[in-house]
């Protein structure tokens, strides 16, 4: 009888690396810095989660200038090994959803008044000079235009009201809207944990684990400033959101649907622009109480 010898298999992970300013997705994103000869980081995160395998570690760099993705991490290869998670940290950087919104978009209607209408009409924010603008709320039902003083801004049958200062123009300022979809989404993956990023200004949810996304922890985020939640976990996924900020989004800070289980630890959830909380299914077990 012979004996085989058993081969031991190479099972390290691989570091991706992303710089939105120095990087090229052309190179091969295994270093942190251009070294030359496609050596080098990738440009884009989309970029790195191509290339990436399960139980990889994408890493971003903080180059002052906002990510502007949006991203999706689903499937085996973006999921952990038993030993390891998938890991995208991003060392402060910040995933950003707005566009500019063009000069020639509004339409005066007098007494500082303009109206844009926006592509996506759902849910939206309005930003001015990268932060979320000031809003007077609308309830449903209204049925005339509420009053508005200068910088302010409303969401008025499915139209965005601005009112400027006295002789000037919306496109005065840098006004911005949340234009693309969802910062991050997550769907059939298990072991996953992002970490040391901002993600703002989405149209929908900074982060939407869709369903069926498990052992997966959201660590050290800031998700604001989005237009319907900062955080939504739907379907049957089983999150862990630790040590997080959740604050100035539209609907609601944290939302929850379905069937899904969500663990809130050493979070700040700020509900002074919409509610902390918006359940609509599933079950949260939080450090002050279950809901």
């Amino acid at each position: 009888m012979f004996a085989f010898p058993i081969l031991a298999v190479d099972a390290r992970a691989t570091d991706w690396f992303v710089d939105n300013q120095t990087g090229d997705d052309r190179f091969d994103g295994r270093d942190a810095a251009s070294r030359g000869g496609g050596v080098g980081p990738f440009k884009s995160i989309a970029r790195a989660l191509r290339a990436a395998e399960r139980g990889d570690h994408i890493i971003l760099a903080n180059t002052g200038e906002p990510y502007r993705e949006s991203i999706t991490l689903q499937g085996a290869s973006h999921s952990g090994l038993s030993y390891q998670d998938f890991r995208l940290t991003g060392n402060g950087a910040v995933l950003d959803g707005t566009a500019p919104i063009p000069r020639d978009a509004w339409e005066s209607l007098g007494e500082g008044i303009w109206r844009f209408s926006p592509r996506r009409m759902s849910h939206q924010l309005l930003y001015l000079d990268g932060e979320p603008a000031e809003r007077v709320v609308v309830s449903r039902g209204e049925l005339t235009l509420p009053d508005l003083q200068p910088l302010q801004w409303c969401l008025f049958d499915r139209q965005i009201y601005f009112r400027a200062e006295e002789d000037r123009a919306p496109g005065d300022y840098p006004l911005s809207l949340t234009a693309l979809p969802v910062g991050i989404t997550l769907v059939d993956i298990h072991r996953v944990t992002i970490s040391e990023l901002t993600i703002q200004g989405f149209q929908l949810d900074g982060i939407n684990a869709h369903d069926n996304v498990f052992e997966a922890t959201l660590q050290r985020l800031v998700c604001q400033g989005n237009a319907r939640s900062g955080i939504s976990v739907g379907g049957a996924s089983r999150v862990r959101i630790q040590r997080c900020l959740i604050s100035d989004n539209g609907a609601a800070q944290l939302r929850t649907e379905d069937h899904c289980v969500v663990h809130v630890h050493g979070c700040r959830i700020l509900d002074h622009s919409a509610p902390a909380i918006v359940r609509e299914g599933g079950r949260i077990h939080s450090d002050d109480q279950d809901h």
